[in-house]
């Protein structure tokens, strides 16, 4: 299988660095075919900006979605960001590995998904009507491929727990999984967080290793976090919400997650 990992930490000799060495050794070792994008390393530019698309008409202001639309419609893009495009194309299955710095990615790596998420490609597709709203959450370009995050987090566990100070994990996370990577069509495995990072000696490297080696391994295996697709008759349509007999008594995020065998029986 081929699997492209979106690395964003800019030290090599962090723990993300050795993680993220990890993660290839035993991809390839298994034999899977990676490519990583380093982006501290690729100096990746996070801005998107009108310098996105190679010819516009002089005067005409910067317009993110018209001109991204346009850009990607025309072959106008900027080389970096069709490059990025090809690697998820060509990859089965995607890893978003950061350190969560204020609640959320790296600037760097959110402004990875705004570029390369251009219209056409990660949004706008597919018929909009009173019977579907596009091809998004659960389906879209990127349908039929997997995607997980690997997350480093200097907070204990019970930080992020359900009634944790920084809140439950599964929220803070739910914007990129659900948004960044369901939307466009990705089946999304649960996460794998390391927490505590400042304190990780060798003894706990290694265990924190094991445990991501197992899931590495089961790539292909796990179960995708049960989210409700969009047009199979979870939602209301055009108006996109939850009807009232899918998951009662839930609201926010948690209501967007359907039971487990709920979705199994789903797919049949």
């Amino acid at each position: 299988m081929h699997v492209l990992l979106v690395y964003a930490h800019p030290e090599p000799q962090s723990l993300n660095g050795a993680l993220k060495d990890f993660t290839v050794k035993r991809l390839e070792a298994a034999g899977h075919t990676v490519q990583v994008s380093d982006l501290y390393a690729m100096q990746w530019k996070a801005t998107l900006d009108a310098d996105d698309t190679l010819e516009r008409k002089d005067g005409e202001p910067f317009h993110p979605e018209r001109d991204s639309k346009h850009a990607f419609e025309n072959g106008l893009q900027t080389p970096d960001i069709a490059r990025e495009q090809d690697k998820l194309r060509w990859a089965d299955a995607v890893i978003l590995q950061f350190p969560m710095w204020w609640f959320s990615m790296p600037a760097i790596l959110k402004g990875w998904v705004e570029r390369v998420y251009a219209y056409g490609f990660g949004y706008g597709v597919g018929e909009h009507s009173d019977t579907r709203w596009g091809n998004r959450y659960g389906e879209g370009t990127l349908a039929g491929k997997r995607a997980m995050l690997i997350v480093t987090a200097g907070g204990w566990e019970s930080h992020y727990s359900p009634r944790g100070i920084n809140g439950p994990i599964d929220d803070l996370l739910f914007p990129i999984q659900h948004g960044i990577l369901y939307y466009p069509g990705f089946d999304v495995l649960p996460p794998y967080v390391v927490y505590r990072t400042g304190r990780t000696d060798e003894t706990r490297f290694s265990t924190i290793c094991d445990a991501l080696g197992h899931r590495l391994d089961d790539l292909w295996k796990t179960l995708p976090i049960p989210f409700h697709p969009q047009n199979a008759g979870a939602y209301d349509i055009p108006e996109c919400t939850l009807r009232a007999d899918i998951t009662p008594g839930e609201v926010g995020f948690a209501a967007h997650v359907a039971p487990p065998a709920l979705r199994v029986a789903a797919k049949g």
